[in-house]
């Protein structure tokens, strides 16, 4: 298949501010697109060359794609870092110095998807001594045969800044109109998804194979499972009363939510966002292979104080998130893992079964374990209110968020959001608003000491029912220098010309980014706002719910994809149940 219908869909996507409009050009690409390479097209639309767990990527280091873009263009490298500068985006610097390249057909390659992936794909699997220079080479024999707008794409996905900004339930949405012609059939597209996380896959088999292919699709091993999530409670009663009179009421454990995998001889770690992290866990893989089963399992491995075995925080662990020095953290910052689901066991799914029913199964399988790094997670049985704020007082003094309260009744729903799991922490009990994991969407430039740098972020929750990203405040306190200066530097590869089509806001701002970034905030309370568009017109109309004296917590979720972002129809419920609007309705301008 030719390169350009490919990069033709990439501009329009790029130009648009229309949510709308990103579906249809897909939908018109993935008609195009010959069944035998549509999970490669799937891929590249998502800036990626296979499912996040697979773990590839390309590597090729920046000071090397700027003298490939030299060599290509018959320009200095000094030339090219001058555009580099002014564009702030590599691609767009590839792009500007092609204009003027000599185009020769005489010894060219004709520029073809299957092409251009096969040599990403060679130069992500290159390594060892003299890799750098061979992926040089891969790149620089791309670029001499392409157009100045297909190099500017290759640059771009090289350097992981494609900035399509297109979520995953678009593509499901696109899928399903071009090649069975019903938006409906995204929802038998989104279960294959949620249970194999490869969405390549499940476009190979829909246009090959058929919808009925898609809908057998079961879980496999060492392919991780998007993870069921909870909604938030404001109370204990609240928690209760969605709980048909029982609950199970676990530790809501602050550390990494891990999926771990155990074959015969193998495990594999993956995180919340299904990439692979079983190099940063050598000791909870060794505990792990004592498990008589192959299994796949869940839980939250946490830090903990090797002394008096309490738990640390959140920013202890996350020191293990490294490459290099692994032996060493481990030794300085000793993990657990405690487990609180079973998915999967001996080859038959174990989703279908009740809570539980996987819980008491969880507990016959980690008695084979060996030693002490492997837990099955505190719970209790409560069917009052006192009876869960009891239990999350000993949470909280042990070292917890709070407590998680779960149906036991409930099956396990893949990449479901419901109120058959609830959380319920420390913060829901104060007369603050609680905390929320927003998206940054936007930003102001800084003035005074923070001239150089953003002064305020603009945050969005997530609308999952229209898969757009709506404005719920500006954040400008809680930031460290560091911190000031971290933000300039992430978000510098998300910039993007204009309002990006899945933001929806009323606010005006200096820069807007691609939405990729999660970071947790507090607030006040939630209030009635003429500008910010979360909740519009579900409440009052004209009117849509903003943060009140919002405050950054220090806590950049990376754990978190965007679409995994505080909903808007949480910021709704933590609004109706807010104490301080009961008797009177504030207006906050934003």
């Amino acid at each position: 298949m030719d390169f350009h219908p490919v990069i033709e869909t990439f501009e329009q996507m790029e130009q648009t501010s229309s949510r709308l409009a990103l579906t249809d050009y897909l939908v018109a690409l993935f008609k195009k697109t010959p069944a035998d390479i549509i999970d490669k097209v799937t891929y590249l639309i998502q800036g990626k060359l296979y499912p996040d767990y697979e773990g590839i990527e390309l590597g090729i280091a920046e000071k090397m794609v700027i003298r490939a873009i030299a060599s290509s263009s018959g320009k200095d490298a000094s030339q090219i870092e001058q555009l580099y500068r002014q564009t702030g985006d590599l691609g767009d610097a590839a792009g500007e110095a092609m204009k003027s390249k000599s185009q020769s057909t005489l010894f060219s390659e004709s520029m073809t998807v299957e092409r251009v992936y096969s040599t990403f794909d060679r130069i992500a699997r290159t390594a060892g001594g003299g890799s750098q220079e061979i992926k040089l080479r891969l790149i620089s024999s791309l670029l001499n045969d392409a157009t100045a707008p297909e190099g500017r794409y290759i640059i771009k996905f090289v350097m992981g800044q494609l900035r399509l900004g297109i979520a995953d339930y678009s593509v499901l949405d696109a899928l399903a109109l071009a090649f069975t012609g019903d938006k409906a059939n995204r929802k038998a597209l989104e279960n294959a998804y949620n249970v194999s996380s490869d969405l390549g896959t499940v476009a190979r088999l829909l246009a090959t194979e058929g919808l009925a292919a898609v809908q057998s699709v079961q879980i496999t091993l060492f392919k991780p499972i998007r993870p069921m999530l909870a909604e938030r409670a404001t109370s204990a009663e609240d928690a209760i009363a969605r709980m048909e009179g029982k609950a199970a009421v676990e530790y809501k454990l602050d550390g990494e939510r891990v999926q771990v995998h155990k074959g015969k001889d193998r495990v594999e770690l993956f995180s919340r966002r299904l990439e692979k992290i079983t190099g940063h866990y050598p000791d909870v893989i060794k505990s792990v292979k004592s498990i008589k089963h192959e299994v796949i399992l869940e839980g939250e491995v946490v830090a903990i104080n090797p002394q008096t075995d309490e738990y640390l925080p959140f920013q202890e662990l996350m020191h293990r998130r490294r490459k290099h020095g692994v032996e060493e953290a481990m030794e300085n910052y000793p993990v657990v893992m405690n487990f609180f689901d079973i998915l999967y066991m001996d080859g038959k799914s174990k989703t279908s079964l009740a809570y539980e029913e996987r819980r008491k199964l969880l507990k016959k399988i980690l008695q084979t374990a060996k030693d002490g790094k492997v837990r099955l997670v505190e719970q209790t049985v409560a069917s009052t209110p006192e009876e869960v704020e009891k239990f999350m007082a000993t949470a909280i003094e042990n070292g917890c968020e709070g407590v998680m309260i779960k149906l036991p009744s409930s099956t396990y729903r893949a990449g479901a959001r419901e109120y058959a799991w609830v959380k319920l922490k420390r913060e829901y009990r104060s007369d603050l608003a609680d905390t929320l994991d927003l998206v940054i969407v936007g930003a102001l430039h800084g003035r005074g000491r923070r001239a150089g740098k953003y002064g305020a972020l603009l945050l969005a929750a997530y609308d999952v029912k229209s898969d757009m990203f709506r404005s719920v405040t500006k954040v400008g306190t809680g930031f460290t220098d560091v911190h000031l200066e971290q933000f300039y530097k992430d978000l510098e590869k998300h910039v993007i010309s204009h309002r990006h089509a899945r933001v929806d806001t009323g606010m005006e701002m200096d820069v807007w980014f691609e939405p990729k970034i999660v970071i947790e905030v507090i607030a006040s309370e939630i209030t009635l706002s003429p500008s910010h568009t979360a909740a519009k017109n579900m409440l009052r109309p004209g009117y849509g719910l903003a943060l009140r004296f919002p405050k950054f917590t220090g806590k950049i979720r990376d754990d978190k994809k965007p679409e995994d972002a505080t909903s808007i129809d949480e910021v709704v419920t933590m609004y109706k149940r807010q104490l301080k609007i009961a008797g009177s309705v504030k207006v906050e301008e934003g």
